[in-house]
């Protein structure tokens, strides 16, 4: 059962503890060694690893255009236009945050700007495993596509039988992807990082995985950019009493079936309304198809915080800086500006999470574990290098030359200084 906790009679540290996932030497140990191997054996190690992980002995690792077609055939209608009008719903968000180019001259003789260039490949991580998401492919490969990467790689691990769930690569179609292939865990991330015969190097890596996938884009980040290190998924609802206890249960649930380290958290200022919601989550996840792993999330890393008031509610979850927030309230956008920290932000009692991962627009990879005090959702700016440049004129040049040579001796970098005063002086 969920833990109801009232901050009235308990510390801050029970208030906004979540469950770390620890440091783990060995698998950090593994996945160098997988890494490594990679690096040194390049399409070999791939496929043993694929039949050792995945129990599956492939022959090619790339995803022909004839399996592509046939998963797009084996794929419902209604589906297909469902991923479709959410692809347009994520391109007409996403379309909004493309970044310009800009010049601006100071005074005669000085030109300054700032030109906005897309990486050139890119690598999508697509899970495979309990659950497929068709949604990851196209929360990644839109945002790319709008920022004009010209190749987008996708990995995604194999069943047993060699093939890769329709819906994905249904979805990878409808998103643009470029190349496909077989490939999960650490030796994909590996493979996308350095490259090998089949898989071409990438220059950004981004999409969630398991806790080896995690640790792997830890330790090729340098030699490529990654998104961010994802944790389990977690949501905070923060709601009035007047909500109804059983969509908001829902709600908490819809976070706990991902795994059984996600965190689904509730703050309200009714403790009666907290017991209704924990009333519903009993009744609810018996129901689930997860349920084994909803009932661990649950029991072990979820909670109910009783505040003392909404605003409250609001301060702890900036304490918290919660990868999903629902606004459970009837005028959500009065809380708006007091909302410091968050991934992504759900407005009102008509906009369940769910909304977000499959069809709204805003893009659902998102900072955990608290890192949305300092990250940001994945977005267009991702799939961008911005480069800077600068033109000055000889006049315009001699006339800060003496300032530049006196600011780097100040350094002690006396040749910087020369390298303006020598232009002067000729």
């Amino acid at each position: 059962m969920i833990k109801i906790i009232d901050t009235k009679t308990v510390s801050d540290f029970t208030v906004f503890t979540r469950e770390d996932e620890k440091k783990n030497e060995q698998i950090e140990k593994i996945v160098e060694e997988i890494i490594e191997n990679v690096k040194a054996n390049g399409d070999k190690a791939l496929f043993e690893y694929c039949e050792k992980f995945d129990k599956c002995k492939l022959d090619t690792l790339l995803v022909s255009e004839k399996e592509i077609e046939e998963a797009f055939s084996q794929t419902d209608e209604y589906f297909i236009e469902t991923l479709r009008q959410a692809r347009d719903n994520i391109a007409d968000f996403h379309s909004k945050q493309v970044r310009n180019d800009f010049v601006f001259t100071k005074e005669d003789g000085i030109v300054l700007g700032q030109k906005i260039t897309p990486v050139e490949k890119a690598g999508l991580y697509v899970p495979g495993g309990t659950a497929a998401y068709p949604s990851t492919v196209l929360m990644d490969a839109v945002p790319a596509k709008i920022a004009g990467v010209s190749e987008i790689v996708m990995v995604t691990p194999p069943s047993a039988d060699g093939k890769i769930n329709p819906a994905i690569l249904t979805a990878a179609k409808i998103a643009g992807v470029t190349k496909i292939f077989k490939l999960g865990g650490a030796q994909a991330v590996a493979a996308l990082a350095y490259g090998t015969e089949s898989v071409p190097k990438v220059d950004k890596i981004v999409g969630p995985g398991n806790i080896f996938v995690a640790t792997a884009k830890k330790q090729v980040y340098g030699k490529v950019s990654i998104d961010m290190i994802a944790g389990p998924s977690e949501i905070l609802v923060i709601a009035e009493p007047a909500c109804d206890p059983a969509n908001v249960a829902a709600d908490l649930l819809s976070q706990a079936e991902h795994d059984r380290m996600a965190s689904a958290v509730l703050v309200t200022d009714s403790y009666g309304f907290a017991e209704r919601v924990s009333e519903q989550l009993e009744k609810q996840i018996p129901c689930l198809p997860r349920a084994e792993i909803a009932r661990y999330s649950i029991d072990n890393n979820g909670k109910i915080i009783v505040a003392e008031n909404l605003m409250q509610g609001i301060e702890i979850s900036n304490e918290i800086a919660p990868e999903h927030l629902e606004l459970m309230v009837d005028d959500p956008f009065a809380y708006l500006d007091a909302v410091k920290h968050a991934g992504s932000i759900f407005m009102g009692r008509n906009c369940p999470e769910a909304l977000g991962d499959y069809f709204a627009g805003p893009n659902h990879t998102l900072p955990t574990s608290g890192t949305a005090r300092f990250s940001s959702p994945l977005s267009v700016d991702d799939f961008v290098k911005k480069s800077q440049f600068t033109y000055y004129t000889a006049d315009a040049l001699n006339a800060v030359a003496d300032s530049i040579n006196y600011f780097a001796n100040k350094e002690g970098l006396q040749a910087h200084g020369k390298s303006a005063m020598i232009r002067k002086e000729n």
